[in-house]
C-alpha cells in the first residue's frame, strides 16, 4: 500500500480521485492549497503526489521542485485542466513523473499511478543495493541538490554508459567526472583529460590520435595520442562544446567504433575507453545553430548529469570554506584557522557567478590577507564580497515590517468554516450522512453550508 497525496482545490474532483486511489488499495490524502500540501508532505511520508497547476495560492509547477525535495522524495504527477506544451516541458524538466489533462484523468489515473509506483519501488531497491561508501573525491557538501547529483553519480558507476556533465563554469564538472571514474571498475586505469578549449587546430589529430615515426618533418619517433592512453580507462572531454566541427566529425567515428588511425599509420588500432564529457554551453542550442553535430550530441548524452550553481546550494558554503582553509593550512604548514563572526554570512550574501572555483580563489585571498592570524574575518575578504553583505543588510533594514492586520470577524469565520468543511468531507470520504453525524449537525444544515461555499 502506498501513501498518495492529492493537491487540488477542486474538492469534488479531489474526493473522486481519493476514492479511486482507495479502490486501488492505497491510502489517499487531500490538500486544497499548495501550503496545505507542503505541510502534509513534510509531516507524512508520501510515495506519490498528484499536483494541480492552477491553485488558489500559486502555480503548482513552481512548487514541483519543493515537493520533490521533501524527505520522502515522492514522485509527482501533474494534473491540469488545460494542457500546455510549455507547462509539460517545465514539469518534466523539473522532475515530474507524468503530466495528465483533467478530461482524461479518470481513465489515465490507474495506469499512471501503477507505473509511477512501480518505478519508485524499483528505484528504492536499486538505491538500497548501491554501495554505501561512495568515493566522493573532492565533492564537498550535503545540500539537497548536491545529494541528488550524488545519487545520479552512484547510479552510473556500475556501467560504462557515456555521461554528459553540464553546468556553469566552476561548478565542479571535472571533480564529478573523476569521482565517476574512481567509483567505476576502471578506477585502476588512466583518467585522461582532453581540454577541448585549448586544443590547437593544427595539432588536434596528433594530440588525440598520436603519430608514427616519420609521419611528418620532426616526427623522429612514434607518439601515443590521448585516445590510446585512455585504453581500459576513462576519456574525459572537458568543454566539449569548444570542439571545431571538423574535429567533431572525426571524434564521432572514434566514439562509434572505438578505433582510430594515428597520423601516418596504415592500420587502425582500438581503444577501449569509457567516455565522459563536460560543457558549460547549451549544446542543444548549438545544434540548432549548426555549430555542434546532432549525432555527436546523441553519443555524448546517453546520461545527463546537471550540476547546480553554488547560489542554489548556499548551505554548502561553510563546508566548502572549511575544506579549502584546511587544504591551504596543510599546503603552507600553518595551524588551523577559524572563522570570525559574520564571515559565513558575508560569503552567503554573494551570488558567486564563478561558483566553487571563485569561492576557492576568494578563500585563498582571505587566507593570504590573514597571514599567520588564527581567525578569518570579513575584513580579510575582497571588497566586492563585503559590499554585497552590507547592501543585503541595508535592503533588509529598509524593508517595512509587515502590517499587523487581522481580517474582519465575518471574513475570518467564513474562512475557518470553509476549511472545516473541506477537512470534514475529506475525512468522511464525501459521505453526507457520515459528515453530518461527525459534525453533529443536521443533513439540511450541512447541505446549506456546502452550497454556501460552492
Amino acid at each position: 500500500m502506498a501513501n498518495i497525496l492529492i493537491v487540488d482545490d477542486d474538492q469534488a474532483l479531489a474526493t473522486m480521485l481519493a476514492k479511486q486511489v482507495s479502490r486501488a488499495g492505497h491510502q489517499p490524502g487531500i490538500a486544497g492549497t499548495l501550503a496545505q500540501g507542503m505541510e502534509l508532505a513534510q509531516q507524512s511520508v508520501f510515495d506519490l503526489i498528484f499536483l494541480d497547476v492552477q491553485m488558489p495560492d500559486g502555480d503548482g509547477l513552481d512548487f514541483l521542485p519543493a515537493f520533490r525535495r521533501m524527505p520522502a522524495e515522492p514522485e509527482v504527477i501533474i494534473i491540469t485542466g488545460q494542457g500546455d506544451p510549455d507547462g509539460a516541458k517545465k514539469a518534466i524538466s523539473s522532475g515530474a513523473w507524468g503530466y495528465i489533462e483533467k478530461p482524461h484523468i479518470l481513465t489515465d489515473l490507474n495506469l499512471q499511478m501503477t507505473r509511477a509506483l512501480q518505478y519508485r519501488s524499483e528505484k528504492l531497491k536499486s538505491i538500497a543495493m548501491q554501495p554505501v561508501a561512495l568515493q566522493r573525491q573532492e565533492i564537498i557538501g550535503s545540500a539537497p541538490l548536491l545529494n541528488k547529483c550524488l545519487d545520479k553519480l552512484a547510479s552510473v558507476t556500475s556501467s560504462d554508459i557515456s555521461v554528459l556533465l553540464s553546468g556553469e563554469t566552476g561548478t565542479g564538472k571535472e571533480v564529478f567526472a573523476r569521482a565517476i571514474h574512481a567509483n567505476s571498475s576502471r578506477a585502476a586505469e588512466n583518467f585522461v583529460v582532453v581540454d577541448c578549449a585549448s586544443l590547437p587546430e593544427t595539432l588536434i589529430e596528433d594530440t588525440l590520435f598520436g603519430h608514427v615515426k616519420g609521419a611528418f618533418t620532426g616526427a623522429s619517433e612514434a607518439s601515443c595520442g590521448l585516445i590510446a592512453q585512455a585504453d581500459q580507462g576513462t576519456l574525459f572531454l572537458d568543454e566539449v562544446g569548444e570542439l571545431p566541427l571538423a574535429t567533431q566529425k572525426a571524434f564521432l567515428r572514434v566514439l562509434q567504433e572505438h578505433s582510430f588511425r594515428s597520423v601516418g599509420a596504415k592500420q587502425e588500432q582500438s581503444s577501449d575507453f569509457r567516455l565522459l564529457a563536460a560543457t558549460n554551453r547549451d549544446l542543444n542550442e548549438m545544434v540548432a545553430n549548426g555549430t555542434f553535430r546532432k549525432d555527436l550530441l546523441y553519443r555524448l548524452q546517453a546520461f545527463n548529469l546537471h550540476l547546480p550553481p553554488l547560489r542554489e546550494r548556499i548551505e554548502d558554503i561553510r563546508a566548502l570554506s572549511i575544506h579549502f582553509v584546511e587544504k591551504l593550512c596543510k599546503r603552507y604548514k600553518q595551524e588551523s584557522k577559524g572563522f570570525g563572526v559574520d564571515f559565513d554570512a558575508t560569503l552567503s550574501a554573494y551570488d558567486w557567478p564563478g561558483n566553487i572555483r571563485e569561492l576557492f580563489q576568494v578563500i585563498e585571498q582571505a587566507f593570504t590577507n590573514a597571514s599567520s592570524a588564527p581567525t578569518l574575518f570579513p575584513n580579510h575578504l575582497p571588497e566586492h564580497i563585503r559590499l554585497c553583505q552590507i547592501q543585503s543588510a541595508m535592503s533588509g533594514a529598509n524593508k517595512p515590517p509587515p502590517p499587523k492586520v487581522l481580517p474582519a470577524w465575518r471574513q475570518f469565520k467564513d474562512e475557518m468554516e470553509e476549511e472545516y468543511l473541506h477537512k470534514l468531507m475529506s475525512l468522511c470520504d464525501g459521505n453526507i450522512s457520515a459528515a453530518s453525524r461527525h459534525a453533529d449537525i443536521s443533513r439540511t444544515h450541512l447541505h446549506k453550508l456546502l452550497n454556501k461555499y460552492n
